[in-house]
């Protein structure tokens, strides 16, 4: 019963649809409309300066931009100690769990789903001087279970701000996709999401990763920002 549900602003929580160590995600409901979405929910408490200077680029970059690629924002609300953001919700799940179901996709689907994340996503964040960071198959959701869902973007959590001609130097992401200048610790630009790209387009079509490692790094050491 919903009663039995906690709530949070204007939604009833349902279920916990994943998280990292500063974050959790929630599947949600508007208690008066009934529309189903995505709260991720940020504690404050457990923001570094480098993690808010992501937070506040995240923002920045999902309140301006409305592309079927890229996750939509609809609110931003502050409870608890916690900063909330309201998101789209994809019943497909992710990108990691469809590979899982699935195993090694076709060539045709692989390069479907290619060109929705590089051909439209990548390139809106290009054109925003956005870096993500973080390109990985569970970042990468789907809108629908049904055949020829859309691929969204998600996850901002680690993107920055890249001016033409700057270099980032943080040591962030998940090592099974990160560009080899990174685990490096040399400076980089945007082409680092390449890199990721190029790893999950190996993954789609061999049902495995290209590497083997640790999965998750945070931030290591602050950008010059």
């Amino acid at each position: 019963m919903e009663a039995d549900r906690p709530t949070i602003g204007e939604y009833t929580l349902t279920c916990k649809l994943g998280g990292g160590s500063s974050s959790t995600v929630w599947k949600a409901e508007h208690r008066t409309t009934g529309k189903v979405v995505a709260l991720k929910q940020i504690d404050l408490l457990k923001l570094t300066r480098q993690l808010k200077s992501c937070l506040d680029c995240e923002l920045s970059f999902l309140s301006s931009v409305k592309h079927p690629n890229i996750i939509r924002l609809f609110d931003v609300f502050q409870a608890e100690n916690s900063i909330f953001l309201v998101l789209e919700f994809c019943a497909g799940g992710d990108l990691a769990a469809y590979i899982r179901d699935h195993g090694r996709v076709q060539e045709c689907i692989a390069r479907k789903f290619m060109k929705q994340i590089v051909g439209a996503g990548l390139e809106v964040l290009s054109m925003h001087h956005i870096i993500h960071r973080d390109l990985k198959p569970e970042n990468i959701l789907l809108s629908t279970m049904e055949t020829d869902p859309i691929l969204k973007i998600a996850d901002f959590g680690l993107s920055r701000l890249l001016n033409p001609n700057d270099l980032a130097e943080t040591v962030c992401g998940s090592p099974f996709y990160m560009a080899p200048e990174i685990l490096e610790f040399k400076k980089y630009d945007d082409k680092v999401d390449m890199w990721s790209l190029g790893a999950i387009l190996f993954e789609l079509l061999n049902g495995y990763p290209p590497f083997r490692g640790r999965t998750s790094v945070q931030v290591w050491e602050d950008d010059q920002l």
